[in-house]
């Protein structure tokens, strides 16, 4: 009896490593904070490629008025070293970031996160969120509404040879009577920092303001064809209020 448990454990742990094995990459996402006054949000995404094991940092910087990326960002690093730990190449993104934007600076307009569905959330709608944009009850603000909408787009040849792509167009509804709907993004073309999208979900709202609110961001993942498995990458649309 005790080798036949022993065997079955055995199985049970090869299954267990296999299914690990097979895991894509899922970059964790840091939202860093706004520059004071709210001009530019930033947010990081890190993890462990799968494949090749190396540990890497990004960090964003984007101008909330154009939505575009801050001159000198995005900061990418990867440390080609399978014994290198997330923590050192962190700390080597950040230290870059210093130039863009102080830590401190972030850290102290963080702004709210008034929304947030992770990419392991299934019970919550990934193309819809509806939120309170600050934390004041009874609430001073109208509701915040942002749909995301996913359509066939082409890649190029690599992307093409994996599958169907998809690009995304997100709006903003406006929630009082006769209010608008508003186009936040819509892809044209698919950006090659994008590597091969097949789908998209909305992460997170973040807000910024004082006695009014100036600016937000919609952090959105990003899922892609990965080495071992499905990849997911993160990027905001931001906006001024």
């Amino acid at each position: 009896m005790n080798r036949l448990m022993r065997l079955a454990l055995t199985v049970v742990l090869v299954l267990a490593g296999a299914v690990v094995a097979r895991a894509g990459d899922v970059a964790r996402l840091q939202i860093l904070g706004f520059a004071k006054g709210g001009g530019i949000f930033a947010f990081e995404e890190y993890g462990v490629q799968d494949g090749s094991g190396f540990p890497y940092a990004n960090r964003y910087y984007i101008d909330t008025a154009t939505d575009t990326f801050v001159s000198g960002t995005p900061i990418r690093v990867r440390l080609d070293d399978e014994k290198a730990t997330l923590q050192a190449v962190r700390d080597k993104a950040r230290e870059q970031g210093e130039a863009i934007v102080k830590q401190a600076e972030l850290e102290a307009n963080a702004g709210f996160t008034v929304g947030g569905n992770p990419v392991t959330e299934l019970s919550a709608d990934p193309h819809r969120m509806v939120v309170n944009p600050r934390p004041v009850f009874p609430a001073i603000d109208e509701p915040l509404e942002v749909r995301l909408d996913e359509f066939t787009l082409s890649g190029d040849d690599i992307c093409s040879s994996q599958g169907e792509t998809k690009g995304f167009r997100l709006l903003r509804i406006e929630a009082r009577e006769g209010g608008q709907t508003k186009l936040l993004h819509e892809d044209k073309s698919i950006p090659k920092s994008r590597g091969c999208p097949n789908g998209y979900g909305i992460g997170a709202v973040q807000t910024y303001g004082g006695d009014s609110l100036s600016a937000y961001a919609v952090l959105i993942w990003v899922r892609g064809y990965g080495f071992e498995g499905p990849d997911y990458r993160w990027m905001a649309v931001t906006g001024r209020l």
